[in-house]
């Protein structure tokens, strides 16, 4: 089989974009309605509702239009002023880049950074909170995807709230596909989308708004208004009986509607477990074969991606190439400093079953040996098997 940039992969396994279920897929071919129309107000509210319900949320979520790097500079450009000083925690590429839209808005900047394979310990936190009682605003990335590891958010959010700071908080790739909600980690500002666990296009933020957070940011006056970065014009868009600040994206709203209710239809508990499972048996795979994890121990590896080390002498690009020509599995590429270091398999929406799990250790498996490595991927599905039968 020939790699053509325009064939056709038959499974795609990126930490995202990621597939979209048939469903979303459907959703959005819905009849795109003017967005002044009564009956498009009233489904925009009813979307919105579902948000709400899906991030277990006492106050109104609100959609920005845009991908959700959209709201997190958004989140940046409001919530921070130039007196606040702000703590970021900085376990991978994403998360290290809040550092620099903070340091945009507020000259004070202070930085916890470990090495890209680990998390951020609650402890050390608790003592830069302690030593710097003048912070303000803490900002973490929950899953840092380009390393496949997860941050204690709620231990975290816990030690912000007692300091009274406020708490940002980058969930884009772990929110409904891990037990996390805006209230559990006491965040304030909260920020996902649907073009990841809940498998539908990445063209829209979700963002969960602390009520002291929206009365810090309208006391911003540096805020941006009249802006496609502005929070504070949304904040009662999701009201029928309000208008938009400008004109939403309709069909990517018609998508999410079809999103949340998969999501909720299913049960988040059983759709985060079906993460969970084909992650689990990606990693036994891996392992069994001969491979390595990216993540420093299997507690802090994430269920929503897999970072698989790459050995010595192998070309990462070319791994990925061969695996996409060979076997038309698509995977992801590290980012920044992880970069040509790893490999990343995404678990997320609809290939959030175990099924993927062998799928991707036999493209990776045979890519890897293609290159030269001497692996036993046979016992490294024999391993994700095993996992997969241990549940049913």
């Amino acid at each position: 089989m020939r790699y053509s940039d325009h064939a056709d992969p038959v499974i795609t396994l990126t930490a995202g974009p990621v597939n979209a279920y048939p469903e979303v897929l459907r959703g959005l071919s819905r009849t795109v309605l003017y967005d002044y129309d009564p009956a498009f107000q009233l489904f925009y509210e009813k979307v919105v509702d579902k948000a709400q319900k899906a991030m277990r949320l006492s106050n109104k979520p609100l959609i920005l239009h845009g991908e959700p790097v959209l709201g997190l500079e958004a989140a940046a450009a409001s919530l921070i002023t130039p007196d606040d000083v702000v703590l970021n925690l900085a376990s991978g590429v994403y998360g290290k880049g809040f550092g620099y839209w903070a340091k945009r808005y507020s000259p004070h900047l202070l930085e916890i950074e470990v090495p890209y394979n680990e998390a951020i310990d609650p402890q050390s936190v608790a003592d830069m909170l302690k030593a710097h009682p003048e912070i303000t605003i803490v900002s973490v990335c929950h899953h840092d995807t380009p390393s496949g590891t997860i941050n204690p958010i709620d231990a975290i959010g816990a030690l912000v709230s007692a300091h009274g700071a406020y708490l940002i908080v980058d969930a884009v790739s772990s929110f409904g596909g891990m037990k996390t909600h805006p209230e559990d980690c006491r965040a304030d500002i909260y920020v996902t989308g649907p073009g990841k666990c809940l498998g539908a296009p990445p063209a829209l933020t979700i963002m969960g708004v602390s009520e002291r957070a929206w009365a810090k940011m309208k006391a911003n006056k540096a805020a941006p208004r009249a802006s496609v970065l502005s929070i504070v014009d949304w904040e009662n868009a999701w009201s029928r009986d309000k208008p938009f600040p400008f004109t939403p994206s309709v069909a990517e709203v018609n998508g999410l509607d079809v999103a949340l209710d998969l999501y909720l239809n299913e049960g988040p508990e059983a759709v985060w477990a079906r993460h969970a499972l084909t992650a689990k048996a990606m990693r036994a795979g891996v392992v069994g074969m001969g491979l390595s994890i990216w993540a420093a121990n299997d507690k802090i590896a994430s269920p929503s991606t897999t970072a698989v080390r790459t050995p010595d002498g192998v070309d990462e690009k070319a791994l990925r190439i061969a695996a996409r020509a060979r076997y038309g599995v698509v995977f992801s590429s590290g980012r920044g400093e992880t970069l040509g270091k790893l490999t990343r398999v995404g678990h997320m929406g609809p290939t959030a079953q175990p099924i993927y799990a062998i799928a991707a250790l036999t493209a990776l498996g045979g890519a890897m040996n293609a290159a030269g490595q001497k692996l036993a991927v046979g016992k490294g599905i024999d391993a994700a098997l095993a996992v997969i039968d241990a549940d049913a």
